[in-house]
């Protein structure tokens, strides 16, 4: 089901029931009140104007949700826009059940549904925590971390990560972490960002010769290196697919209650 769909339908349907009320219905009805008025004497009771200027059910329910699926439909598409994790592949910097906020701005304005950007903002950076419409399939929603930039030089061999012939610097903060002790939690360096990966010490994991990334393009990993569905296996992010920067996580929810102790910006 696509949201921004049903959003944007009903927008335009409570949109144009209330502007038909506004310039056809209501004036006829404001016709009929002054019509029975000069009928009569001594004019209309106070239950018989309102019956007559009664809306109908229709008016008076786009009248009252219009503005706010307006509202909704503008923040959702233009400034922010709420997701939630559902895989493990953006461990440690992100949990399953995390909820987070994507900034729909950093990277341009773009139309909802037919996702066509209208207003050039700024270009996705290495080391962004992306959210991008899956290329294989474009109604789902993807989250990576932003690897390789246009004519970028990538390569991964033996758990290592190449930009341009040169291997991205990570330093071993500890084995086996508590939260998941099969792992190796490591500190990798991404232009500016800092942020920590894990890696598992028993999966070969994959290996990938050198690619360039094409002109519009972008390459993502998942920062569980060896547990993420990521370019590695599918290729490029088209620019087109760009939903937006991940910028906070705000709640998490397992299925329990609800907790905000995990409230924090996305490095």
């Amino acid at each position: 089901m696509d949201f921004s769909l049903l959003l944007v339908l009903a927008v335009a349907l409570s949109g144009a029931i209330y502007l038909l009320d506004v310039l056809v219905l209501r004036p006829k009805r404001r016709e009929r009140v002054a019509k029975a008025e000069t009928a009569t004497m001594e004019g209309l009771d106070a239950p018989t104007r309102e019956k007559l200027l009664k809306e109908p059910w229709p008016v008076d329910y786009a009248r009252s949700f219009f503005p706010v699926l307006l509202v909704v439909l503008v923040v959702r598409s233009f400034i922010v826009e709420p997701f939630q994790i559902p895989s493990g592949s953006m461990k440690p910097t992100l949990e399953i059940g995390d909820f987070i906020l994507v900034n729909k701005f950093a990277y341009g304005l773009r139309l909802p549904v037919v996702h066509n950007r209208f207003l050039e903002v700024d270009d996705p950076e290495r080391g962004d925590v992306m959210v991008f419409r899956f290329p294989e399939e474009p109604s789902v929603n993807f989250i990576k971390r932003v690897v390789g930039l246009p004519g970028d030089r990538i390569r991964y061999e033996g758990k290592q990560l190449y930009i341009n012939g040169e291997p991205v610097t990570k330093v071993l903060i500890e084995e086996g972490p508590e939260l998941s002790p099969q792992q190796l939690l490591l500190e990798e360096q991404l232009g500016e960002v800092s942020h920590f990966i894990y890696n598992n010490p028993r999966d070969p994991g994959p290996q990938m010769s050198e690619v360039v990334v094409p002109e519009g393009h972008y390459f993502t990993m998942g920062d569980n290196r060896d547990h993420s569905n990521d370019s590695r296996y599918w290729g490029f992010v088209p620019e087109d697919n760009i939903v937006g920067r991940a910028f906070a996580v705000w709640m998490h929810w397992d299925g329990g209650l609800p907790s905000f102790t995990s409230v924090r910006r996305i490095e």
